[in-house]
């Protein structure tokens, strides 16, 4: 599913080098974020944001700004629908016309279309799910997130290594959290109004706390004394590029889905959660009347579909010797970050 030329690298210097890899988080809250990165690059502020703009155009970058929190904010899901063949582009298109998906891929499986509901509360998420299903004629597969074992979609691209966290080694600091399905994420008035604003990304300038200041009308100072809160908070997860890990040739992605006896979940899940090789871990519930008997959900991403294989091998082997079904991501429908409507008084 790559986009990109297999050589996508070469024409790319050191400086380039970091700012893909260094970052993708921890970038400055401060009125002119681009001067601190280009002193730390030892480069001016005109040449750092040229470069981020040239990277994004490129699409290595899809976008700079906020990653939210989703489960922290108000309400998201991750939902399923077994789409016939014949049908598959119309109900992608039912699905994706809601703004709160934000994430849509085809899957080799029976349950064959993946998408990502995010919401300001339960009962928009619902009645979006309502909505696809009624449309589409769909039984929708509703699994929300129970438990975050570890979730972590920043990995370095300008390298060698055949999975997404390969260089880290693993062994970060992972534990079991339980999630909200209701969460309100306790916003202001302005924290509202940011977050909206800054959904999408922010603006590609040298002033982009200011810019989005004028735009609500406030001062810079509330602006980023508010978004720093907000990451304190959780309710942003982290500020920076957001690397197009696909184009990037992490393609070969699998959602491996397990059925774990319940009385070790916890157990099991942190101790994959650790693995260098796994990029997400999490515990979403079984749904048997729909004959869906997973309960834990693991994702690799990879550059080489048979090297993914044998790290599930592995993990079936040595970590979870559980039944198991492997469902490779083969179309990206959808991909934006966590879009909302209306943050309060929903």
């Amino acid at each position: 599913m790559s986009s990109l030329a297999e050589d996508w690298r070469a024409d790319l210097d050191a400086v380039d080098g970091r700012l893909i890899d260094d970052y993708q988080s921890g970038f400055p809250v401060e009125e002119r974020p681009f001067r601190a990165i280009g002193a730390e690059l030892d480069i001016d502020e005109d040449e750092a944001l040229a470069r981020v703009e040239s990277l994004r155009e490129q699409g290595i970058f899809r976008r700079f700004g906020a990653v939210l929190n989703p489960p922290v904010i108000g309400s998201s899901t991750l939902a399923a629908v077994q789409a016939p063949e014949d049908r598959f582009d119309e109900i992608a298109e039912i699905v994706n016309e809601h703004r709160q998906v934000n994430h849509n891929y085809r899957r080799d499986h029976p349950w064959n279309m993946w998408f990502v509901v995010t919401a300001g509360s339960r009962e928009t998420r619902d009645a979006i799910l309502a909505d696809i299903e009624e449309r589409t004629g769909c039984s929708v597969l509703n699994l929300p997130m129970l438990t975050d074992f570890y979730i972590n979609l920043e990995f370095p691209v300008v390298n060698g290594d055949r999975f997404a966290r390969e260089s880290s080694g693993g062994g970060e600091d992972v534990r079991a959290t339980a999630i909200s399905e209701s969460a309100t994420g306790d916003l202001s008035t302005l924290d509202a109004r940011l977050l909206l604003a800054i959904q999408g990304g922010f603006p590609l300038t040298a002033t982009p706390y200011r810019d989005i200041a004028a735009e609500l009308d406030e001062s810079v100072e509330d602006v980023i004394d508010a978004i720093r809160q907000l990451r304190e908070t959780g309710c942003i997860k982290r500020i920076g590029c957001i690397v197009n890990h696909v184009v990037t040739g992490f393609d070969a992605n699998c959602m491996v889905v397990w059925d774990v006896p319940d009385d070790d979940l916890d157990a099991r899940g942190t101790e994959v959660g650790s693995l260098p090789y796994v990029t997400l871990c999490y515990h979403r519930p079984r749904r048997p009347d729909q004959e869906w008997p997973y309960n834990l959900f693991t994702m690799i991403h990879g550059r080489d579909a048979e090297m993914v294989d044998e790290k599930i091998d592995e993990l079936a082997d040595e970590h979870l010797p559980y039944g198991h079904e492997r469902l490779f991501s083969t179309e990206t429908l959808k991909q934006t970050g966590a879009q909302y409507e209306e943050l309060l008084g929903s």
